[in-house]
């Protein structure tokens, strides 16, 4: 059976990581929706990093010296 004070625990520590990773989404360009990939059990983290590490941001500029 579901514990109701242990189930706000988890939407609340969800929510603590939640916040801060929408907002790094946003200064990198993103769409902060994406953030909601936390509460996936197990690899969602993961994925962020994953996403955050290797995908080119879209508000990078990239300047061409010749």
């Amino acid at each position: 059976m579901l514990m109701i004070p242990d189930f706000f625990q988890i939407v609340m520590i969800g929510l603590m990581v939640l916040l801060p990773i929408a907002l790094i989404y946003k200064k990198a360009g993103f769409n902060p929706v994406w953030a909601a990939l936390v509460f996936l059990p197990g690899f969602g983290l993961l994925l962020i990093f994953l996403q955050l590490a290797f995908l080119p941001w879209p508000n990078h500029k990239v300047t061409d010296r010749n």
